[in-house]
């Protein structure tokens, strides 16, 4: 039976923090995986991560609650994810590992999905379960995996809780932001069309209730909290319809690139944008930008909660994205899967005790380091297959010397689906499939086509001028290479592999 239930409307306020601790000094030193058990400290911080879906960079001048984020802690200039895609990515964040070690290429199967996740383990390995042994209570809400349902039962008496969750609060399909269904902890929920069911409102009541709950009960936990916003459709919150009335996409000078003749064939069929076209990516973006004031607002709520618990102390707050957004780049108008930064390169922010305020890192870190950093701070074993590298050492204002200095994306062009959320962007003028390497001064992407695109991102940081045709033969054969070497990488193999010098 679905249960009907109206909540209080919540009041305004949000989180975007990740709760790490005093005890960062427990959590791993140099350019290891995992911590040293000696130097641990007695208490286990608390982590709350705030993963958005679709949130791009330039929707953070939107957020007053994220930039004074920045202001109180450390800014990852250079987060890229693995594969700018709502499923892979978020595959990648629960398990520390490439999409090629996932098995997850695309959000549907027989390439992607929830079940392909599934079966290949990636429940067992995800993060919730190591917290869950380190003495953690572990907490769920909001987006999961495309292709999860939440009355699905799966042989069970009740709706299905994934392992390695102590609470769970998700649903399928929220991207309306209304008319959809929760599974509570097993039991299935139903949330309308009223005010108070706007869903990122409701996952603010249920992340403070649980703050509020875990400070009474004195043990560490871990919440994520992963809204739909600001995915399509952009349905704002009722109060958040006529805000922002002047705000434009921004104009960078990709915007609606004039000359695309340098680009691979399935850039250059583009057109120039003209209206509609043009009017339809303004009004998407003030939604976009209008539906990211309800996830500030949960933001400042649960810091305001936390403070008040008295758990800011030995709380770490994590704030970031699945993957990046373009919005009339290069011709593009509402999508993304690309290798443009638009595309993979997302905002990460953390605020806690030890950590520096106003502090940015220019380190090349990924989606894969996220699982890694959760279990280094909680003092949890990171598992051998895991491809990233703990974030902590940057917490803690140190570099590894031995730090990656390439980011690898790979990305399996979908075929178009009617079910797909991100069906925007999986047209035949979507790019085909490619693997890529973002350096810290350049991006190179080499196609199945065998196309190439090359960019120097100093000279060129907007990506206009594509130089893949004109690279020397020698630099062109280390990149491939080294490309090569990254996307057959599993375990420490990916951390010398994403080493070029």
């Amino acid at each position: 039976m679905i249960h009907r239930r109206r909540l209080p409307r919540p009041t305004s306020a949000a989180l975007f923090c990740l709760v790490l601790a005093l005890a960062l000094v427990g959590c791993s030193g140099g350019g290891g995986k995992g911590g040293d058990p000696k130097a641990a400290a007695p208490g286990k911080p608390n982590i709350v991560f705030v993963l958005t879906d679709d949130l791009s960079w330039n929707l953070i001048a939107h957020m007053p609650q994220v930039r004074d984020m920045q202001a109180k802690g450390l800014t990852f200039d250079n987060f890229f994810v693995a594969d700018s895609l709502c499923c892979t990515s978020r595959s990648t964040i629960l398990t520390g590992k490439y999409p090629h070690n996932t098995g997850v290429r695309t959000n549907f199967p027989p390439d992607g999905g929830y079940r392909v996740f599934k079966s290949h383990g990636g429940e067992q390995a995800s993060f919730g379960a190591g917290l869950q042994r380190a003495g953690y209570r572990t907490a769920f809400l909001g987006k999961y995996l495309n292709g999860y349902q939440p009355g699905d039962r799966q042989g069970g008496p009740a709706p299905y809780v994934p392992p390695g969750w102590s609470e769970w609060y998700v649903t399928g399909n929220g991207y309306p932001e209304y008319n959809y269904n929760l599974n509570e902890n097993g039991r299935l929920v139903h949330h309308g069309q009223a005010p108070q069911d706007y869903l990122t409102d409701v996952l603010s009541g249920k992340a403070d209730d649980f703050v509020q709950r875990a400070a009474a009960a004195g043990k560490p936990f871990f919440m994520e909290v992963a809204t739909f916003a600001p995915h399509g459709p952009f349905v704002p919150a009722p109060r958040h319809a006529g805000a922002l009335p002047g705000v434009r996409a921004p104009r960078t000078p990709a915007f609606n690139e004039a000359d695309v003749r340098d680009k691979p064939s399935w850039l250059r069929a583009h057109p120039i944008l003209r209206s509609p076209g043009l009017q339809g990516i303004e009004r998407g973006f003030r939604d976009r930008a209008r539906m990211v004031q309800a996830v500030d607002e949960m933001i400042a709520r649960l810091r305001r909660t936390l403070a008040a618990k008295g758990l800011d102390k030995d709380t770490y707050l994590v704030f970031g994205s699945d993957n990046g957004f373009h919005m009339g780049e290069h011709r593009l108008a509402g999508g993304k899967m690309t290798a443009f930064d638009t595309d993979i390169r997302v905002p990460y922010v953390v605020v806690g005790p030890g950590v520096e305020a106003g502090g940015r890192t220019g380190a090349i870190v990924q989606n894969t380091d996220l699982a890694p950093t959760f279990l280094d701070i909680a003092g949890a074993a990171v598992p051998p297959a895991t491809d990233g590298r703990s974030l902590v050492p940057f917490l803690r204002g140190a570099r590894p010397p031995d730090w990656r200095t390439a980011a690898l994306v790979e990305h399996v062009k979908p075929p178009p689906s009617p079910q797909d959320p991100d069906r925007q962007d999986s047209s035949p003028g979507a790019p085909p499939t490619y693997n890529a390497l973002r350096l810290p001064d350049a991006l190179y992407v080499e196609y199945q086509n065998g196309e190439r695109e090359y960019y120097d991102m100093t000279r060129d940081p907007h990506q206009l001028d594509n130089l893949g045709g004109r690279l020397p033969r020698d630099r062109q054969r280390q990149l491939s290479a080294l490309l090569y070497a990254l996307t057959h990488c599993s375990g420490a193999g990916c951390v010398s592999a994403g080493r070029t010098r």
